[in-house]
């Protein structure tokens, strides 16, 4: 089968097509022939084995034999079940995140049947469904169950035109949220449409230094800190990161302190979530952002768009040629709207 696998860490150009053994599913697992898989950030900070800890796991001076292909979300269906399989059958068509077992970027990818897999929104495409797993169950996770939004507050989403951002801005907006999105001025028009009710333009404005106060501020890129937010906050509000070891640290302490605090953790498993945002788009009441859609033969040129660090929403991968709402040839641009 083709998948794309890298044996060094660097640039987008370590990345390479090649012909790799077809999985076979042992018990308890199955066999997804995946037709769609994203680029994200984090496969981008992985393929150049960053940060330096994370060589730990990564490997130390190269990839891993086992890390070699990424790929965290996929779509796909069923093709075949190992033995005592009940959860899915051949033929469901599924949408899920590998976790820890990366390997999406394949034409085939064994996982457990226990794995963060649900079925298809059956309104969707698997390019559709495959941008809705991860940033929309990390927002779920962080905004409804570690920061617990309801109505009445006011979130910042800091990241609003990213990944897991366009979908906190609606989620937020759906628990009752008064939402502000900080983005950059090509992105404003994209947040607004979301439902946010303000947007800051961060090239022109500095959300720590105004007068402001919010309950959460949620940041999703990682690029400020609980001391630089806390003046941001209400006298009982939550700085929100997605990422940060030291966070964890300062959770404890913050608890234990009282008033203003950090909320974080990790959603290992997504199966609930999933099954949550399967619901809100069979409803279309949760948009889908695409800013861009490669074959998996472009898989560089997708890595390097990604690197630039101005892609809003989604980059998607395609794998098995299935087409486009509309017929669009899926290697063009795609609306953001």
């Amino acid at each position: 089968m083709k998948a794309i696998i890298h044996t060094r860490f660097g640039g987008p150009e370590v990345l390479e097509l090649a012909q790799v053994p077809k999985p076979t599913p042992k018990d308890g697992e199955v066999l997804v022939k995946v037709h769609a898989t994203t680029v994200t950030t984090a496969e981008c900070k992985m393929r150049r084995g960053e940060p330096l800890w994370g060589r730990l796991i990564l490997g130390l001076r190269r990839p891993r034999r086992k890390l070699r292909t990424l790929g965290l979300e996929l779509a796909g269906e069923i093709e075949a079940v190992g033995k005592d399989v009940r959860r899915f059958q051949p033929g469901d068509q599924v949408f899920g995140f590998t976790g820890f077992d990366i390997g999406a970027y394949a034409e085939y990818k064994c996982l457990p049947e226990t794995a963060s897999l649900a079925l298809k929104p059956v309104n969707k495409t698997y390019e559709e469904a495959v941008a809705a797993v991860d940033g929309a169950t990390t927002a779920l996770f962080f905004l409804r169950d570690k920061a617990k939004v309801r109505t009445g507050q006011k979130v910042l989403v800091n990241g609003a035109s990213g990944s897991v951002g366009t979908y906190a801005v609606q989620l937020a907006k759906s628990f009752g949220a008064e939402v502000t999105g900080v983005c950059g001025p090509h992105h404003t028009d994209l947040v607004k449409s979301l439902g946010a009710d303000d947007v800051i333009d961060y090239t022109t404005e500095d959300f720590t230094a105004n007068t402001a106060a919010y309950d959460v501020v949620f940041d999703t890129i990682g690029r400020n800190s609980f001391a630089r937010c806390k003046g941001s906050l209400t006298e009982h509000g939550c700085y929100v990161p997605t990422s940060g070891l030291n966070n964890n640290v300062l959770q404890l302490w913050t608890s234990i302190r009282g008033g203003r605090k950090v909320v974080t953790g990790m959603s290992v498993r997504k199966n609930d979530a999933l099954a949550y945002i399967k619901q809100l788009l069979e409803a279309d009441t949760l948009r889908i952002v695409i800013d861009r859609s490669y074959p998996l033969e472009r898989i560089v040129e997708a890595h390097r768009y990604v690197d630039t660090g101005h892609k809003s929403g989604n980059v998607v991968i395609t794998v098995a040629q299935t087409g486009l709402p509309g017929g669009r040839d899926p290697t063009l641009t795609r609306p953001t709207t």
